[in-house]
């Protein structure tokens, strides 16, 4: 059969499996709305504004100017405050506690909106084994993301730092799109989303896997980036200050820290796969054109949101790493996440359904 030739599934799910599949979109745009404001976080600089860690109590914000004044005193013992916000008011204190509270607001509220219909689909018999173990696994995955994200908070309360460890923001940023990836992923499935039945070669399946590994990647290098401020570097496109290759990658000894701890090689590296996922993406989009209607759909979202990528990374650059294009920057990379691996898993077969039998 020619490329050309290929169909694809459009077999209707059983009703309970698309319930428990939109409920599964839901989580995935809740955990995105969660990068979306712990994004903003970082980018306001708040993260350290709340210096304990209370799951249950810490739902409560302060609620008299008493209240108030307590958590200040704590936020003024932090390196934070002392190195760069000596002299801030409560008021000035209120913007920044009230970001990372509702960024940890959002996290509870996931556990809730996730526990509870997992319980009821269970309980129901509308979710079968498999998928059953599935949804504990991103359980017990929510759940570390909670202490992982403490633990990148903690790096940033000692030592004298005024922001958190790059390399801990890249853990909890990474658990998180891997968390969004696999409940998204999970979603299409009991869906039903289209497939193509006979992928246009024996290598999609597993080029489209690893374009969707290479966002991931960038993704993480976007973080080392955030982590250390290297948006900062530059502020020109598409030159470094005048220089196709930048001076200073590796000035850092030993060599490997340059990739995570020298802001020119941060920044540079970052650009660079940049444009490599762009030509891959490119090389891709040609070569399994023909795959099937589901596939091309899907590569029709990677490349328009490639192509918005890019113009708001420019944007980021040039502005000096002003708010909103870096925080659109950081949406937009999610949704080319998750359209890759839509695109991925066009390509993967249709596996038969289980039960509770």
């Amino acid at each position: 059969m020619t490329a050309s030739a290929v169909t694809y599934d459009v077999a209707a799910p059983a009703q309970g499996d698309r319930a428990v599949g939109m409920w599964l979109f839901c989580i995935a745009a809740l955990i995105a709305m969660m990068v979306v404001v712990g994004g903003l976080t970082r980018l306001t600089g708040s993260g350290l504004s709340i210096t304990e860690w209370q799951p249950v109590t810490g739902v409560i914000p302060p609620l008299s100017q008493a209240d108030w004044q307590v958590e200040f005193a704590k936020y003024q013992g932090t390196p934070q405050y002392e190195l760069l916000n000596r002299g801030m008011g409560l008021a000035g204190f209120k913007i920044l506690y009230l970001w990372e509270w509702t960024h940890r607001l959002l996290g509870r509220i996931l556990g809730f909106v996730f526990l509870i219909p997992f319980l009821a689909f269970l309980w129901q018999r509308r979710i079968d084994g498999r998928i059953a173990s599935r949804l504990g696994i991103i359980f017990l995955l929510g759940a570390a993301q909670g202490a992982l994200g403490w633990w990148m908070v903690q790096s940033g309360l000692t030592d004298g730092r005024v922001v958190v460890s790059q390399y801990r923001l890249a853990a909890h940023l990474g658990l998180a799109t891997i968390l969004f990836g696999y409940v998204f992923w999970t979603a299409l499935e009991i869906v039903g989303a289209a497939r193509v039945i006979r992928p246009a070669s024996v290598s999609a399946r597993i080029t489209s896997f690893g374009f969707a590994a290479l966002v991931f990647v960038q993704m993480l290098l976007g973080a080392f980036m955030a982590g250390i401020h290297a948006g900062l570097a530059f502020n020109t496109w598409p030159s470094y200050a005048g220089r196709w290759v930048p001076f200073g990658l590796f000035d850092l000894s030993p060599w490997w820290r340059n990739h995570f701890e020298n802001h020119v090689m941060v920044h540079f590296q970052h650009r660079t796969v940049g444009y490599l996922v762009a030509a891959i993406a490119a090389v891709l989009f040609w070569r399994l054109k023909n795959a099937g209607r589901p596939a091309r759909i899907a590569s029709i979202h990677v490349a328009a949101l490639i192509a918005v990528q890019i113009t708001l990374g420019v944007a980021t650059i040039v502005t000096s790493v002003a708010l909103t294009p870096a925080a659109l920057h950081q949406i937009c990379a999610l949704a080319l996440f998750a359209s890759a691996l839509w695109w991925a898993y066009t390509f993967t077969p249709q596996e038969p359904r289980g039960g509770f039998g």
